[in-house]
């Protein structure tokens, strides 16, 4: 029996280069797929835009990505998928995933006390979305939310283990001990270079879920079952993957490779969509 695949690229975006550690993720878990990023440096952060602002930014670059022939977009921005996801996944012809469902059904799977913490940007726990995903699937569970803002400055200035980070994570994280969480979903794209600090902070009985690594999971199974996996490439050729800017940020290069973890592909500046 011949298996559908589809050789079209597969679209990401995100309010700056954060969601370059879904990227990297989508890169480890599908080796195969053709990825084309669009990073809108230029308008973030999205946290302090209204919900209707937040939504219009979307719109416009899912429209850009579809110029491109994108087969699926990955909304890999925490506050979009919060506040746009359910006008994209309405309106746009192809498959909409974003990040805050995955993490919250792989927060749901893996406590087996009923007691889930958030931690994420203010502007996400405003949203109260991850609260809302997890009781959408368990409304038993316990779930506590944290604002961590610190957290994205220390990482984009590489402060990755350093002893600010490490004091900065304690101040954070020490009020969470009265609650007894076995899970923790970091819920913002940034958090995941901190999971070493983070889980020598709260210690080996609590379960860190890196909502990028569960969103790059839920994508290709949501390609495999819709027949949009992409085809094995001749002699296993390596895509060539697309990264987009709306603006240029100083020491771009090194922060942003450090997200993905590996050299980044061509990168193109192109005016704001819309």
């Amino acid at each position: 029996m011949t298996v559908a695949t589809d050789a079209r690229p597969l679209g990401v975006f995100d309010s700056g280069i954060g969601g370059l550690t879904v990227v990297r993720e989508l890169m480890r878990q599908l080796p195969g797929e053709t990825l084309v990023y669009f990073g809108d440096v230029a308008r973030l952060p999205y946290g302090n835009k209204s919900p209707e602002g937040v939504t219009r930014f979307s719109r416009e670059i899912c429209a850009f990505l579809l110029e491109r022939d994108v087969k699926a977009i990955v909304v890999a921005c925490n506050t979009a998928s919060a506040l746009a996801l359910p006008a994209l996944v309405a309106e746009l012809p192809v498959p909409v995933v974003g990040v805050i469902e995955s993490g919250a059904r792989a927060a749901v799977a893996r406590t087996k006390s009923g007691r889930v913490g958030v931690i994420a940007t203010a502007s996400t726990v405003k949203s109260g979305a991850y609260a809302a995903a997890v009781r959408a699937l368990a409304p038993a569970v316990e779930v506590v939310e944290r604002a961590c803002p610190l957290f994205v400055p220390l990482v984009e200035e590489g402060w990755i283990d350093h002893p600010v980070t490490r004091q900065v994570a304690h101040e954070y994280l020490a009020p969470l001990e009265d609650h007894r969480l076995d899970t923790l979903v970091l819920g913002c794209t940034h958090y995941p270079l901190l999971e070493g600090v983070l889980g020598q902070e709260l210690g080996a009985g609590v379960t860190l879920i890196d909502s990028g690594r569960e969103t790059a999971a839920a994508v290709g199974a949501l390609l495999a079952e819709r027949g949009l996996a992409a085809p094995v490439a001749p002699g296993g050729k390596a895509p060539r993957h697309a990264l987009y800017l709306s603006d240029l940020p100083l020491a771009f290069t090194a922060t942003a490779e450090r997200f993905l973890g590996r050299a980044l592909p061509p990168v193109q500046v192109v005016p704001v969509p819309g």
